[in-house]
């Protein structure tokens, strides 16, 4: 099988994503090859031969964490980057797999008789958030399944897919993250942030400083100098956006939207969105709270909660 550079993906859905700090360093095929080398211990020459396959709309989010690459026609990769575990990640991924083999494939071959061979997948995720987790964990779609009967028990044809999700917080995995240069350039720079933060910083302010540290120390010195504007403004939004959804979990407010959504199908509004993050973007660009409560037909006096909440969480 021959790969070819895919078409660019254009389905409506999501179609304005923003990327990851994460995936604007792994922007090009060395830096990808590198990565993948230090993550799978491999010793693949840079001028490896590598098809970027990412989707260029994101199934599940607006904001880009992920990458996919064909290497030398051989094995298919989806890497993501994760501040917050996810427990679907495995079936996220067999949807994404789909869509991406439906790329770099040719569709009519599929009705041929003889085999069809394809790039073996690889299925990677980088963690680094604040919550405890072990160096390295192996989330399986099989876990999904529900309890079967017994008279299930003979079934046949499991379908399994494996995540390794692999901490790359400062101390953990070092010899992996060492042998990458602009992996550990990441994980350094993050763990500035981090340390500024704790220092009593504003979020702004602890990456701005991160920034300006980073390159006078010679970390991602070329990367952060041309892009030290944009990297500020996507981690900034980045972090931003995950305080506010983890305040949303916290507090049940996700329970309240799916009672709002509930009440609102049962009157026949059925909005056909995705009414919690439409909520976390209204209260980061600081809709009022009529206009909150008005649109999702929810309670003034929890929206009102809600912002005072959100706005005294430390960044």
């Amino acid at each position: 099988m021959g790969c070819t550079k895919p078409e660019r993906y254009t389905k409506s859905a999501n179609r304005e994503y923003k990327s990851s700090v994460f995936t604007a360093l792994f922007s090009d095929p060395d830096k990808i090859i590198s990565l993948y080398n230090a993550i799978a211990g491999c010793d693949l020459p840079l001028d490896t031969p590598i098809t970027i396959a990412t989707l260029e709309d994101i199934l599940f989010t607006d904001r880009r964490n992920d990458i996919a690459f064909v290497l030398d026609d051989k094995v298919v990769v989806l890497a993501e980057h994760q501040s917050s575990i996810n427990e679907n990640m495995p079936l996220r991924l067999l949807i994404y797999i789909a869509r991406v083999f439906e790329k770099i494939i040719d569709n009519d071959a599929v009705y041929k008789q003889k085999l069809l061979k394809i790039p073996k997948p690889d299925f990677i995720v980088l963690y680094n958030g604040l919550d405890p987790f072990p160096d390295e964990k192996v989330l399986r779609l099989s876990d999904a399944y529900g309890a079967l009967p017994a008279e299930y028990a003979n079934l046949g044809g499991l379908l399994e897919l494996e995540v390794r999700v692999i901490n790359i917080n400062e101390g953990r995995n070092e010899p992996t993250v060492n042998r990458c240069e602009y992996l550990r350039g990441y994980v350094q720079f993050v763990g500035k942030v981090r340390t500024n933060i704790n220092a009593g910083e504003a979020l702004t302010a602890a990456v701005t400083k991160a920034v300006k540290d980073c390159i006078a120390e010679g970390i991602l010195k070329e990367f952060l100098n041309t892009n030290a504007s944009e990297v500020s403004n996507m981690l900034t939004t980045e972090w931003n956006a995950e305080r506010y959804e983890k305040v949303i979990r916290e507090e049940g407010i996700e329970e309240g939207i799916e009672i709002g959504r509930e009440e609102g199908r049962e009157e026949g509004r059925e909005e056909g969105v995705d009414i919690s993050a439409e909520i976390i973007r209204a209260l980061i660009e600081k809709a009022t709270p009529e206009e909150i409560a008005e649109q999702y037909q929810l309670p003034i006096e929890k929206i009102k909660q809600f912002q005072t909440l959100l706005a005294g969480i430390p960044a």
